[in-house]
């Protein structure tokens, strides 16, 4: 059925320690960082190879690489270049590491195909797409700023090398969105997600959302009281229901657990026994 996996980061042990820690919790994939010490502009060659040996030995996939644009993700014309040449290299990178997603939140898709920004997104993403394609992997964006139509719409127009990296609980915590009714939307354009949880608190725009985030960070969500994150099972996301969307569509891929709170390997060892407790149900 479904595979599980952790962002290996998440253990606040360090990369290499992290896939370690990812094996012992009884998962089978790590999604990793493409920043800081793995930056593939900057990360030495002998990371990436020990990365990718203590991966084999510990019996885990590399699912996806989390690229990091920051900000706006790609609406700024100005600013691509430089992102686009970094996804790139991120792609790169993930094809000698045998991973087949780039994984990103890529700002906010406007529903008026007749806005600027929809243009400067489709024109960044066609580019890196076709990049990608031919090396087998998927820059897969993020749900949240958007509703689940306007996202397939756009991917749609994008064409090769792009698809969805589905997070239920940003669809619940921000916009209300139906987070099952969007699995059969999106449908065959996922092609990784992200087991998290969350409740919403205060009724809030996603795309407004989003932009504020872009310009406030963490410290303007901490006080936003506009949503919470929640250990799996424990906020609005409709799991039985959510997962045999997954089924339906035919989905098979990774579940990966991502909690926004460094050092929570516990936690995270919960959540494991948590989907997999789920799937039995199925």
């Amino acid at each position: 059925m479904f595979k599980i996996g952790t962002l290996a980061d998440w253990f606040g042990v360090g990369i290499i320690e992290g896939i370690k820690e990812s094996a012992k919790c009884g998962a089978t994939g790590v999604q990793l960082y493409a920043a800081d010490s793995f930056d593939p502009r900057t990360a030495d060659k002998a990371l990436i190879e020990e990365v990718k040996s203590t991966a084999a030995e510990y019996g885990q996939k590399i699912t996806a690489l989390c690229c990091e644009l920051g900000g706006y993700g790609l609406e700024r014309a100005a600013d691509n270049p430089d992102k686009i040449a970094y996804l790139k290299e991120c792609g790169r990178m993930a094809a000698y590491l045998d991973c087949p997603v780039l994984t990103t939140h890529l700002g906010v898709v406007p529903k008026n195909k007749l806005d600027p920004t929809y243009n400067v997104l489709l024109q960044a993403c066609r580019e890196i797409g076709s990049f990608l394609a031919p090396i087998g992997v998927t820059l897969a964006i993020e749900t949240g700023p958007e509703d689940a139509a306007t996202l397939r719409a756009f991917i749609d127009d994008c064409g090769e090398g792009v698809g969805v990296n589905y997070d239920p609980a940003n669809l619940v915590m921000i916009g209300r969105y139906d987070e099952v009714e969007s699995v059969r939307i999106l449908s065959d354009k996922i092609v990784h997600t992200h087991a998290k949880d969350g409740i919403n608190i205060t009724p809030f725009d996603s795309g407004d959302f989003y932009h504020k985030f872009a310009e406030g960070g963490l410290e303007w969500m901490a006080t936003s009281n506009i949503c919470a994150e929640t250990p799996l099972g424990q906020g609005s996301v409709r799991w039985p229901e959510y997962l045999k969307a997954l089924q339906e569509i035919g989905y098979d891929g990774y579940l990966t657990i991502e909690h926004e709170v460094q050092d929570k390997a516990d936690e995270i060892r919960e959540a494991v026994d948590f989907l997999k407790k789920q799937m039995e149900v199925l």
